[in-house]
């Protein structure tokens, strides 16, 4: 009964109206107590804004409470009436469905608590890494925060050892990879805290790092004695994997849909790539940056540019009042964690009037896979993680009027629409200047379809970690380090490697059908305001919202 209603639910709604507030409200209550419990990732997509004085709790009273927040929030949910909904209610309520389905996701099929000793690195290391990122001047208030986390540390690894009841030894593997050096890196850390904070916290600051760097070490010893008893299965398997493209994602595919989806658009990245390498055989190559000071310099120049190209060619508003993304060379706060996460603090829903900022280091022919192609040209990095990219399109949303929007995220639309825009801005003609750029474009989009082999098959059991990576340096091409730590991060986060290719295909199977839809009143400039707007809305949703599609919508259920 309860799927026939939700079918009537589709079939029935239609157009936009004022938010439904009884679900609202819930949302409100949800998102309210979900900043609290919900995890510190490496992902900057998936962070949020803490309470001044929060810490991380993940004792097991602390999770059992969790799983009973989430059977209520879930229970609330369903007991709202449906009937007389606009479209965008019934939009919303999807959405809230897949957020509190996230934490069932967290606690009950990925077991991150139970299953992942990564997980409690980043619940130390990360919360810490999460302020640290933050650009603006030190603050009493942040520096107490920082203090209040550091000295969080014992008590959260005192749980993890408790709760890690079915530790995976590959999990294992990658926490030890974090925590090498810890203690050095956390006095380089505090030293460099030092600077910028009042004498006054200093005595504090340096207690607080003793005890953190103490605890860090002692876990770090207790998962290597245990690690050899540790379970080798890694993967969610197929039943997982489906229920969060379902019930997350939100994405109408099957696990096979997708590869075939990966397989025809790495075909199609590869030819490109051929094209564009002969197109360029006598084009001397470009140098790389001399200095990160010059490179910031031409970011700035390049990200303003790029602005007036949207404006110019008519392909989307740039509301004056959005900020800058910027580069800054990476402090010493923060150079001794740079693992722990993407550089770059693209700032918050309350912070809408500061730059965002990207921290890059001095150019090198060492750099790793994305941080050389920004030394050889910053605007497919700026294009992706900035503007029109992640800050632009995470900048709009934070300012729609609907909260659900506001705060709902999902790394579907987002990387989907950050991979997008990327060869929206090469067909435009935008590095017609420097022709080597397409190149780059042209690896990025090799890289995104790859993953989504690497994906599914590390979900369903079919590679190893070590066979993942591999398979990435050698058929991308890239760098062995970061190909190793992509394939860690996506075995510790499925369905997270394919947003960005299967994103951007559902963005383009809309515009599809909004142009044959819509014929001549069809605006590529009026949807990819609208796109950036919702931009944390899955695309299904989009399309059903934008076009009135249910057909995408329909397989959800």
């Amino acid at each position: 009964m309860r799927k026939i209603a939700l079918l009537l639910l589709i079939f029935c709604t239609n157009g936009f109206a004022q938010p439904n507030w009884t679900l609202q409200n819930l949302a409100q209550d949800f998102f309210s107590w979900r900043v609290k419990m919900q995890p510190a990732t490496g992902d900057d997509i998936l962070r949020v804004e803490r309470p001044d004085g929060w810490t991380p709790d993940y004792s097991p009273e602390a999770i059992t409470e969790y799983q009973k927040a989430f059977r209520d929030f879930k229970k609330r949910l369903n007991a709202i009436p449906q009937s007389g909904w606009s479209r965008s209610d019934s939009v919303d309520y999807l959405l809230m469905r897949s957020a509190i389905e996230r934490v069932n996701w967290e606690l009950n099929v990925l077991r991150l608590p139970h299953r992942n000793p990564d997980f409690y690195v980043h619940q130390t290391l990360g919360t810490l890494y999460e302020l640290l990122l933050i650009h603006t001047p030190m603050t009493d208030t942040r520096a107490r925060n920082m203090i209040v986390r550091l000295n969080s540390f014992p008590a959260t690894l005192e749980h993890a050892k408790k709760n890690l009841s079915e530790p995976v030894r590959a999990f294992a593997e990658i926490a030890l990879s974090n925590l090498q050096d810890v203690r050095q890196k956390m006095m380089a850390c505090q030293d460099a805290l030092k600077d910028l904070m009042k004498e006054s916290f200093h005595s504090d600051l340096e207690d607080a790092t003793q005890k953190a760097a103490k605890a860090l070490e002692n876990y770090a010893t207790w998962i290597e004695a245990r690690k050899s008893d540790m379970s080798n299965d890694f993967s969610v398997g197929r039943d997982g994997y489906v229920y969060f493209l379902k019930n997350i994602a939100l994405m109408p595919y099957t696990p096979e849909e997708l590869l075939l989806m990966g397989e025809l658009e790495w075909n199609r990245s590869v030819a490109f790539d051929v094209y564009e390498h002969l197109r360029n055989a006598d084009i001397p190559p470009p140098d790389l940056f001399d200095t990160a000071e010059e490179q910031i310099k031409q970011s700035r120049k390049d990200e303003e540019a790029i602005r007036r190209f949207l404006e110019e060619k008519n392909i989307m508003t740039v509301p004056d009042w959005v900020q800058h993304y910027r580069n800054k060379k990476i402090p010493p706060r923060i150079e001794p964690f740079t693992h722990m996460g993407v550089v770059d603090d693209l700032t918050s829903e309350t912070r809408l009037d500061e730059n965002a900022v990207s921290y890059i280091p001095e150019p090198s022919p060492d750099l790793s896979f994305f941080r050389l192609a920004s030394a050889q040209d910053p605007r497919p990095i700026i294009i992706h993680e900035g503007v029109p990219g992640h800050y632009f399109q995470l900048v709009l949303s934070w300012a729609n009027s609907n909260p659900i929007r506001r705060r709902f995220f999902d790394s579907g639309p987002i990387e989907g629409i950050g991979f997008y825009v990327e060869e929206l801005m090469l067909q435009f003609g935008l590095f017609s200047d420097r022709p080597h750029t397409r190149e780059i474009i042209y690896r990025f989009m090799r890289l995104r379809a790859l993953r989504v082999d690497v994906d599914v098959n590390l979900a369903l059991g079919n590679y190893s970690i070590e066979e993942a990576g591999q398979y990435l340096a050698e058929t991308v091409p890239m760098d062995a380090p970061t190909a190793k730590w992509e394939a860690g991060f996506f075995a510790l986060t499925p369905g997270q490697a394919i947003s960005y290719q299967i994103g951007k295909l559902q963005i383009l199977n809309l515009i599809a059908d909004a142009k044959i839809k819509l014929g001549d009143k069809f605006s590529l400039r009026d949807y990819h305001d609208y796109m950036m707007e919702n931009g944390n809305v899955p695309i299904a949703l989009q399309r059903w919202e934008y076009l009135g599609l249910q057909d995408e919508v329909k397989k959800l259920w």
